[in-house]
């Protein structure tokens, strides 16, 4: 990870101007590599022969290299080597490894802390759970609330017989839906961050996320009291963790210090009220700092304990080198295209978007739709976001902010963290839904309640 910020760095001498030439009448090709990617991450997994061979973390690197190339091969053939160079510039030093470094960080970190519950299974104790991981989410993010709610959620479970829709319901709020409030909840919402969207503009969102959030939390209470009797045996009581403890509490005081990085160290801004203008990549050695100090510092009995390891991580990163490489010609049509589209209503934004967040990554598809709505005249009377380098009308930023956040809960594949609790609660024993099963939840409940989220739009 480290030499990939290396490697960034070196990136920021390529030359890399602008394009300034018309799409090629081929730009579907240029897409090619982006559809087959994403393609790869959808079908692979349910393909049983090629499921095992997909799951090498090295593979899933090979296959995002060789699009990666493609890509790029594309726009040199275009574009010439400014292409090559703009294109590199944008993926890796301005957004992959902003992204990466932040979801690394708050992997480890949280990782490193373990909360033990007496908890027993009980649907208030689950909601409990549940409810915390939605008011964290936004403020430790949806990985790092997911990564360190999960196994105290699965402890208080294990004793159920009924257990996989908990865990859907922990992917719908704490892995999604729960983060909408910071940039730092959910990748999408730090993207927009990046492209200068204020810090503080998303904790405007909150009559969305209290609704839907609330829903959420209601529908689960009452569909887990119902399956809870048709068990039609008590819970055992628990023998094996009857109080509360928190192990590895050094990791709080990190938890809080990435917060503060990420918020405060924006490159090339001036660091509040010391004169300092912050370089490039130092908020992202500050990332990996603390990472590294919650490594350090946290006893290796309590990563054991969290059953804690890379895989996931490396899972990530491997795969969204590819994204962001060979998204770069699509979000290059997209924006070339975007009045054309017909887009112009903030339901339009929330429901594109949205959809393309349930099969996609929601982190890159948040990009292209913000692109496309920053593309739009601004009308009289009409209330605007501005940005580090233009505005966007605010009733599109909520919708595509919105859509990308809450509809990347649709599927598995539409968020990092959903993958990764799936894994986790599959290595504990319990039976998930398929991709398709899981989707029957997302639109049996979780749609119709993202419906509602429409009456708050500017």
């Amino acid at each position: 990870m480290i030499a990939t910020t290396g490697l960034a760095a070196a990136l920021l001498l390529l030359p890399h101007a602008a394009p300034t030439s018309a799409l090629p009448e081929s730009w579907w090709i240029g897409v090619m590599p982006f559809a087959a990617l994403l393609g790869a991450i959808a079908v692979f997994p349910l393909v049983p022969a090629v499921a095992h061979w997909w799951h090498s973390n090295l593979n899933r690197y090979a296959v995002s290299l060789v699009l990666a190339l493609a890509a790029l091969g594309f726009l040199a053939w275009h574009r010439g080597p400014e292409g090559v160079g703009y294109a590199l510039h944008h993926a890796v030093p301005a957004e992959y490894v902003p992204f990466m470094s932040l979801l690394f960080a708050l992997y480890v970190i949280a990782g490193g802390l373990r909360i033990g519950t007496p908890f027993d299974g009980k649907p208030r104790e689950n909601l409990a759970i549940l409810l915390v991981g939605a008011l964290i989410a936004s403020f430790i993010g949806t990985t790092g609330a997911a990564m360190l709610l999960i196994r105290p959620l699965l402890e208080s479970i294990h004793r159920r017989k009924h257990r996989a829709h908990t865990i859907v319901f922990f992917i719908f709020i704490v892995c999604n839906c729960g983060g909408c409030l910071l940039p730092i909840g959910d990748p999408p919402l730090f993207m927009g961050y990046l492209r200068g969207v204020p810090f503080l503009w998303t904790m405007g969102l909150w009559k969305e996320w209290l609704l839907v959030n609330g829903l959420l939390l209601g529908a689960y209470a009452a569909i887990d009291t119902a399956l809870l009797r048709k068990e039609r045996r008590e819970i055992q009581a628990a023998d094996d963790h009857k109080r509360f403890f928190v192990e590895g509490a050094v990791n709080i005081p990190l938890l809080a210090a990435a917060i503060a990085a990420v918020a405060l160290l924006v490159p090339g801004k001036e660091l509040v009220g010391t004169g300092f203008i912050v370089p490039n990549f130092l908020r992202e050695a500050v990332l990996f700092g603390l990472a590294g100090a919650s490594w350090a510092l946290t006893a290796k009995q309590v990563r054991r304990a969290n059953n804690f390891e890379f895989g996931a991580i490396i899972e990530v990163a491997a795969i969204f080198i590819g994204i962001f490489i060979t998204m770069q010609t699509p979000l290059e049509v997209l924006t070339a295209s975007g009045p054309k589209l017909g887009m112009e209503s903030p339901i339009a934004f929330y429901w594109v978007t949205g959809a393309l967040s349930s099969f996609l990554d929601n982190a890159p598809t948040y990009v292209v739709f913000f692109e496309i709505a920053k593309t739009l005249p601004m009308a009289e009377g009409e209330t605007y976001v501005q940005l580090a380098n233009g505005v966007i009308r605010e009733d599109l930023l909520t919708a595509v902010s919105l859509g990308a956040v809450f509809m990347g809960a649709n599927t598995y594949i539409g968020n990092g963290p959903n993958f990764m609790v799936k894994a986790i609660a599959e290595s504990d024993g319990i039976k998930m839904p398929s991709f398709f099963g899981y989707m029957a939840w997302s639109v049996g409940i979780l749609l119709p309640l993202l419906a509602l989220a429409e009456i708050f739009f500017p």
